[in-house]
């Protein structure tokens, strides 16, 4: 008899497998919730970790790029959500597998939430593995793409988070700041959510920068952004 664990894992498998997991009520509620007209399964994120630790242990680095790209062509949400996971990890050998240049072909197909910051996990490890790669997330900012300029900030998420950060680590996160002094003009809901957001998590470990920030560009910003970039600020 065949043993179907040492069989080769596709798309249409993963996908066969999110789709046992279903329910249709959850489903209808989903679409509901995310607003973006695409197939949902009903599949709650604790079901696709499972499936996508499965998978990524029965498959080399080339099986599961095929992978993660055959799930995001599907357009499912869940498959979406779980092509993102199996990018998701610190160390990825060879780094220039492919894995990044994937990323980076999916963010111009952002659409929703959920998906984009499933997807922006698995980018930040690639750009904490290799800071050069901020050079082409420094071209997002100007995309005409709401999706995409926000992701240059989630993405980048990691900056904010070093409480003794390396010269090199503070030039970045300076540049960072740069990118998000040039979105405060932009009132879109996401975006400020993104500035707002970038400001809170930095608050917590570099304080000074973010109320520079906010001195600087707090009039020019949506109350509700401004209020969230002071959340975790203790007063002076």
């Amino acid at each position: 008899m065949t043993d179907d664990k040492k069989q080769p894992m596709t798309p249409a498998k993963a996908i066969a497998a999110l789709r046992a997991l279903g329910d249709p009520a959850k489903a209808a509620e989903m679409h509901r919730y995310h607003k973006v007209d695409r197939p949902y399964l009903g599949v709650a994120n604790p079901a696709i970790d499972a499936l996508v630790k499965d998978w990524r242990a029965a498959v080399d680095l080339d099986q599961r790029l095929a992978l993660a790209r055959g799930l995001w062509k599907s357009n499912i949400h869940e498959g979406r959500i779980a092509a993102a996971k199996l990018l998701t990890q610190a160390r990825i050998r060879p780094d220039d597998s492919g894995a990044w240049d994937l990323i980076c072909e999916w963010v111009p197909s952002f659409d929703a939430w959920a998906i984009a910051d499933h997807a922006s996990i698995a980018g930040q490890k690639r750009l904490v593995a290799d800071p050069t790669r901020l050079d082409t997330v420094e071209t997002w900012t100007t995309s005409d793409h709401m999706w995409t300029r926000r992701a240059a900030l989630v993405m980048t998420l990691p900056w904010t988070k070093q409480n003794n950060p390396k010269p090199e680590e503070l030039a970045a996160r300076d540049r960072i700041l740069g990118w998000a002094a040039g979105y405060v003009t932009d009132h879109d809901w996401f975006i400020q959510k993104a500035v707002g957001w970038w400001l809170r998590d930095l608050s917590k470990h570099d304080p000074d920068r973010v109320r520079a920030f906010l001195g600087a560009h707090a009039d020019q910003m949506k109350p509700f952004a401004v209020k969230e970039a002071g959340r975790k600020l203790s007063p002076l």
